[in-house]
């Protein structure tokens, strides 16, 4: 959410450069996240995996463009599941949920919205920083 939430414009670029317009689908606040959609058909994607099988100790992988960089991967393990650190507001009119998988996996600004994955490869998470 807070990646979109003032944007007057949305541009998705893929990895091989080719550029799309983006639709915001929809926003939650209350746990950051934004759906984006690209009107175009064959492009790869994730198999979601179920972040509740998610074991402490496990590998993961975050995957994002932190610092205009190109898409880095990093890995780490799960150290912990479902963490509540406050940091999405404390507005009791608009409670924040949070449940975070913390990681050892470097997850710098500019990281958010991408994918953390298990070593199957499937979609376990979404990356905030």
């Amino acid at each position: 959410n807070h990646v979109v939430q003032d944007a007057t414009s949305i541009e998705v670029v893929l990895y091989d450069k080719r550029s799309y317009t983006g639709t915001v689908v929809g926003t939650d606040p209350t746990t950051d996240l934004a759906v984006v959609r690209i009107d175009q058909k064959g492009l790869p994607f994730l198999n979601y995996g179920n972040s509740d099988d998610l074991m402490i100790g496990e590998w993961v992988l975050a995957v994002g463009n932190p610092f205009n960089l190109t898409s880095t991967v990093t890995a780490g393990i799960v150290s912990a599941k479902a963490r509540n650190i406050n940091i999405l507001g404390t507005d009791p009119d608009s409670p924040a949920i949070e449940s975070f998988i913390q990681t050892d996996a470097a997850v710098n600004r500019g990281n958010s919205g991408g994918a953390l994955v298990n070593t199957r490869g499937e979609l376990v998470g979404i990356n905030a920083a």
